[in-house]
């Protein structure tokens, strides 16, 4: 599969401080790719590399073929933008500002677009109203059915679900994946690591400008060796008789919970293993629940030996 976007040692500084520090990536054509990182880290100054609205120092990239700092024209007229606040003239309606960015982009018919935009965004109750009075999750809407006006090949959203309640933002998701599903090449910046484990295909991690860590979810998350299980027991004895057998391994004991926190390699065997020797001694578990990593557990492992590695 060919590569969408592909960046090559990108540097970016702004006076005296470094932002890009040599990052390089590729995302295949019809995929979404979720770049992380905390405030500061880089994520918009790439998304605004990559979409013509800044100059690198060093280092090349190109989009849809094209060479972000040569054929900047040719990049813009097959991508959009959906910025971290939504880009909606106020004093116009919902129809208004669709068929405003149709024209604006020559296609056909720009008012049977915004009539069918405003339907799939679940828009059209409030088509004629000014946007100035709608909510943050319906100006949000509006503003990546603005983006798809003209079929873009690759769609950039910088941080889409920032600020939005929790029904907003999974409407959201569910947008930005069948923009995938239908080809549609989706670049995406966030801080909410369950929204990249949902959604990406493949995950990249930006911290002070580099890229330190680069893969699937499922490939990061080995990163973070092992897993947890917690037992759960039916009185104080049990506790205490699970605590004895199970002392070779690194456990947390919760007198209150009448639990066991017990850490495995995460595989089936080595949790078989643990409820052999307590089947063995008679030892019965009343509940039984296993904590494997999560990208934010891989997060902060990797942003914290980071920091360790350039302290």
């Amino acid at each position: 599969m060919s590569a969408a976007i592909e960046a090559n040692n990108l540097t970016k500084s702004y006076k005296k401080t470094s932002v890009l520090k040599g990052v390089s990536f590729e995302v295949e054509k019809g995929t979404i790719f979720a770049l992380l990182g905390a405030n500061g880290a880089g994520k918009t100054t790439t998304i605004n590399i990559l979409t013509t609205l800044l100059g690198a120092d060093d280092g090349t990239a190109k989009v849809n073929g094209h060479d972000v700092a040569k054929e900047a024209g040719k990049v813009r007229q097959s991508i959009s933008l959906t910025g971290q606040f939504a880009a909606i003239d106020e004093v116009l309606t919902g129809r208004e500002n669709l068929v405003l960015i149709g024209e604006l982009r020559h296609v056909d018919n720009p008012e049977h677009i915004a009539e069918q935009l405003l339907q799939q965004f679940g828009l059209a109750d409030a088509a004629d109203r000014r946007t100035a009075t709608y909510s943050g999750g319906m100006r949000r809407r509006l503003d990546i059915a603005m983006s798809l006006i003209g079929n873009p090949s690759i769609i950039f959203f910088d941080e889409p679900t920032t600020g939005l309640d929790p029904e907003s933002r999974n409407a959201m998701w569910e947008t930005i994946q069948s923009l995938a599903d239908s080809g549609t090449t989706v670049f995406l910046t966030t801080q909410y690591l369950e929204e990249a484990d949902k959604l990406a295909d493949k995950v990249a991690i930006l911290a002070k400008g580099q890229i330190v860590a680069e893969g699937t979810a499922k490939e990061l998350k080995k990163l973070v060796p092992g897993s947890t299980i917690t037992l759960t027991f039916a009185n104080s004895e049990q506790l205490q008789a699970a605590a004895k057998l199970l002392g070779q391994y690194k456990i947390t004991a919760n007198t209150k919970a009448l639990s066991l926190a017990v850490m495995t390699d995460g595989s089936l065997s080595h949790v078989a293993h643990i409820f052999s020797l307590l089947e063995s001694e008679n030892v019965s578990v009343a509940e039984f629940s296993q904590k494997v990593p999560t990208l934010d557990d891989v997060f902060f492992k990797i942003i914290n030996d980071h920091k360790e590695a350039t302290s």
